[in-house]
């Protein structure tokens, strides 16, 4: 279990994000369409998983601005924003924001992805929520860049992040 700050109190996380060099776990999580997303839609490329708490935070919305940004430089990379809000406020800030270089996808539905990935929050204000992290995955699907980011409060390292693509 990962320990991560909200505010002034320490929460603790389901579990541990996947090692470096292992195999992301399958995952299906609903497309902005309602129809089901899973981790073979996306095999070849190369994943960034931005996953956070909601999309209706400053800091989440920065996240998905930031990486929407940087995806327009990577070849052959998709960015997967990953939360529990619902698909309608997934596009509805995408939208808004007129943003169109990430795909968002929600664990609303079965909530599996949150524990297999060990980010969901299990005490806390935001309990039930995802943590902020980052995985970055290869064309085979293995990670090789994993942040738990330490505060829910703290963007990403997104230099970290993308520096494992060039």
């Amino acid at each position: 279990m990962a320990k991560v700050e909200l505010g002034d109190e320490i929460v603790t996380t389901y579990g541990n994000l996947p090692a470096l060099n292992e195999k992301a776990p399958h995952f299906e999580l609903v497309k902005s369409d309602l129809t089901i997303g899973t981790l073979e839609d996306f095999k070849g490329k190369r994943v960034i998983m931005n996953i956070f708490p909601s999309i209706d935070t400053r800091v989440c919305a920065t996240s998905v601005r930031n990486f929407n940004k940087k995806a327009t430089e990577m070849k052959n990379t998709v960015v997967l924003c990953i939360s529990r809000d619902l698909p309608f406020a997934q596009a509805r800030f995408v939208s808004d924001e007129e943003l169109d270089k990430v795909t968002n996808l929600s664990d609303f539905r079965d909530r599996n992805f949150g524990k297999d990935y060990g980010v969901e929050m299990i005490d806390g204000a935001f309990e039930g929520l995802l943590s902020r992290a980052v995985l970055v995955l290869d064309e085979s699907g293995h990670v090789i860049h994993s942040q738990q980011v330490p505060s829910i409060n703290d963007e990403p390292d997104y230099l970290a992040a993308l520096k494992t693509l060039l």
